[in-house]
């Protein structure tokens, strides 16, 4: 969901321009050209996130499944977000503050902005965004600044976003599964087709689990498996023994086994959906 916005910059004739960087150099380049060709996913941050005296989050490094790399974060309502894009089967990449976006208002003066979140999708579009911890966080000047780089994702056909949590219950859930995300988890082969048979009706995790054997050897996998979207679940209510399991949209995928640094299998839809991971039943 976005934050309410306040009436925007004019922007001049010329445009936007993007500043990223590349092999530890600074590059700019018109807009319309970087959003083209550069893969913003695959760049480390252009700044670095700030430390603030005081608070009890400091920057840091997410893993993540979709990339198999660290995406860099600055607080803890921007990893709440990386979480929900990292699960969402849309989403094709992901990087920290990859680029800075330049502009000329309309009574000259030069503007930028460094959006916290750059997602790239599997039909090739892409969304900017910030994660303000609270609604109207950085004031008039980030809500300007929304506006302006909203216009210039409009052009090449991208989204910006203000992103706010979901749900604290959903929230909470997806953090539990997101600590069995890595491949790893996805357990040895017989195991896996066990627990996909055990739930190819609707059942209680605990019942499906007990049906394919030792709770220690099997949790982890069902839960790989509902982060991964073979299975799914209501995410609206916490999880527990009686939670009812199903197959999900990725239930046929056999990617392959668990490797370190590897994918997690899940399925890669076309669209350019923003933040599905939030969505409940998954």
């Amino acid at each position: 969901m976005a934050d309410m916005s306040v009436p925007g910059p004019v922007v001049a004739a010329e445009g936007f321009e993007a500043v990223f960087a590349v092999d530890g150099n600074l590059a700019q380049e018109r807009w319309e050209r970087a959003a083209a060709r550069v893969r913003f996913e695959e760049l480390r941050p252009v700044s670095a996130f700030p430390v603030i005296p005081g608070k009890r989050w400091g920057p840091g490094w997410w893993w993540s499944a979709t990339t198999g790399g660290h995406v860099a974060h600055g607080s803890a309502a921007m990893v709440v977000q990386l979480m929900l894009l990292d699960r969402d089967p849309q989403v094709v990449g992901i990087s920290g503050r990859p680029l800075r976006v330049l502009w000329r208002e309309g009574d000259g003066r030069v503007r930028s902005w460094v959006p916290q979140v750059f997602a790239r999708y599997a039909d090739g579009t892409a969304m900017l965004a910030d994660c303000p911890g609270v609604p109207g966080a950085g004031g008039v000047a980030a809500q300007r600044a929304a506006v302006a780089v909203g216009q210039a994702c409009a052009r090449v056909g991208w989204v910006y976003r203000r992103l706010r949590a979901p749900d604290p219950v959903v929230v909470g859930n997806v953090r539990w599964l997101a600590g069995y995300r890595h491949p790893r988890f996805r357990g040895a082969a017989e195991v896996e087709e066990a627990v996909m048979e055990a739930f190819s009706c609707p059942r209680a995790l605990v019942e499906g689990v007990r049906a394919v054997g030792n709770p220690l050897v099997v949790l982890p996998v069902v839960y790989h498996a509902l982060w991964a979207h073979r299975l799914r679940a209501s995410l609206e209510r916490p999880l527990h023994g009686g939670t009812l399991l199903r197959p999900g949209p990725a239930w046929a995928v056999r990617g392959p086994g668990p490797a370190a640094g590897g994918g997690v299998g899940s399925s890669r839809a076309s669209g350019g959906g923003v933040n599905a991971g939030a969505e409940v039943g998954w």
